[in-house]
């Protein structure tokens, strides 16, 4: 081989790998952005599926729900996030106490664990999901959520003030640049829901929400995004007027 192919061969292979490294980081990157989308998606299952993937309303209560008849309606008992928490910690979290204290334990223990585990349990006895509820796409994501879209709420959320640990004078830029354009600078353009000051105190809630979006709406989720913007969104969102 001479000298001059030899080159040849090398700048082809250098070619090559280049290629390759870059259809990897394009896969990667899309694969990255499909999985963040699916665990959003995940987050509005884990907080209404029902107006997320617009099947049948229940109008029973849940088997495994202990307030039969409750005054947040049968519906209610049926949201995963009316057991399990905003803060996913269940009966050692923020509904320890209170009207929607169940005793039930969190989902955080379930953080990490193979989503095939996760949707064979939200199928049990306990659970008693069915295809009708929840299709084979819906597990799929809400298992996701579960498994690896759980943020630390403590990190971001003060258990004592129940305040969110940010900064609302950022959080005012980013609303105002990112939500006012749906829910007006004041928080009250969206007409068939309340005004976001009135309903904000519960910044567990609210960063979920935020994080990732509201079921059935076209509600942007911020999940892809440094999660302190959400939180800086979520501490300036009690200053809105009620």
């Amino acid at each position: 081989m001479t000298h001059h192919t030899l080159n040849k061969s090398l700048r082809q292979l250098a070619v090559g790998v280049l290629a390759g490294l870059i259809g990897l980081t394009a896969s990667y990157t899309a694969s990255a952005a499909e999985t963040e989308s699916a665990m959003a998606r995940g987050g509005r299952l884990y907080d209404k599926h029902f107006k997320e993937n617009n099947t049948t309303k229940p109008d029973a209560d849940h088997a495994s729900y202990p307030h039969k008849g409750g005054k947040y309606g049968k519906d209610a008992s049926w949201r995963c996030k009316e057991c399990h928490g905003w803060d996913y910690k269940g009966k050692d979290g923020a509904y320890a106490s209170g009207g929607h204290a169940t005793g039930i334990k969190g989902i955080n223990g379930a953080a990490g664990k193979d989503a095939a585990a996760i949707t064979a349990i939200m199928k049990d006895g306990t659970h008693g999901y069915t295809d009708k509820q929840l299709s084979a796409k819906d597990m799929e994501d809400l298992a996701l959520f579960v498994s690896k879209g759980q943020i630390d709420m403590g990190k971001y959320v003060d258990a004592t003030t129940k305040k969110a640990k940010g900064n609302a004078a950022k959080g005012e830029a980013y609303f105002n640049t990112l939500c006012a354009g749906c829910h007006g600078v004041d928080g009250k353009k969206v007409k068939d829901a309340p005004p976001i000051g009135s309903v904000a105190d519960n910044p567990y809630e609210m960063l979920h929400k935020v994080m990732n979006g509201q079921p059935g709406e076209g509600m942007p989720a911020l999940r892809a995004l440094d999660p302190q913007i959400a939180v800086d969104i979520v501490s300036y969102l009690p200053q809105l007027p009620k």
